[in-house]
């Protein structure tokens, strides 16, 4: 891999797994990267909601919680630990919110130690994560190079699609050329 390649950051691309992902952790997920550096990559998977509503485990927060408000299976690792994610709508501050870093555009992340009011005003939508996806130093480009994961950018919804089972089907449509067909895949193509 170049030099060249490997200086560029993927932070808040979305990984969107290939049907060659045979990792049942990563089957048809989609996620966002919060990091992408020279130390590695983390990462949320977007489309594993939880019967776990946000109300039972961090109900302050309930009331901000986007639809559907369920804890998020965020990846395999750490899954005894919580994240979150949110949009700031309209005009980008100028200085990040006390309690919110900006990841990617409106979306960033949330200090769930900070007290909701803090917030409140702020923002627009809020989804929780239970653990994360991480890669260490030059594992997520041996993936791409192996064909584990398509690249591609995202979009303002993704994050807090209200039907998230459907996420990998539909960003993939919205691609274009022979990636988009990918999205028509069988769940089980040994029943074609």
């Amino acid at each position: 891999m170049s030099d060249m390649t490997e200086a560029v950051s993927l932070t808040g691309r979305l990984l969107v797994a290939t049907p060659a992902l045979t990792d049942p952790n990563f089957d048809r997920a989609v996620v966002l990267l919060l990091d992408h550096d020279e130390e590695g990559s983390l990462g949320v998977v977007l489309n594993r909601p939880t019967p776990v509503t946000v109300g039972s485990v961090l109900e302050p927060w309930a009331a901000l919680a986007g639809e559907p408000p369920v804890v998020f299976q965020g990846g395999p690792v750490g899954l005894d630990s919580a994240l979150a994610l949110a949009v700031v709508p309209g005009e980008q501050p100028e200085e990040e919110l006390l309690g919110w870093r900006r990841v990617h555009g409106a979306i960033g992340l949330v200090d769930l130690e900070a007290p909701p009011e803090l917030l409140a005003a702020e923002l627009g939508s809020l989804r929780v994560f239970a653990g994360y996806a991480g890669w260490s130093p030059g594992q997520l480009e041996d993936e791409l190079l192996e064909g584990a994961w398509y690249v591609v950018d995202s979009e303002p919804g993704d994050v807090f699609a209200p039907e998230p089972e459907r996420l990998w089907r539909s960003v993939l449509r919205r691609q274009r050329g022979a990636l988009a067909l990918v999205a028509t895949y069988p769940d089980d193509p040994s029943l074609n």
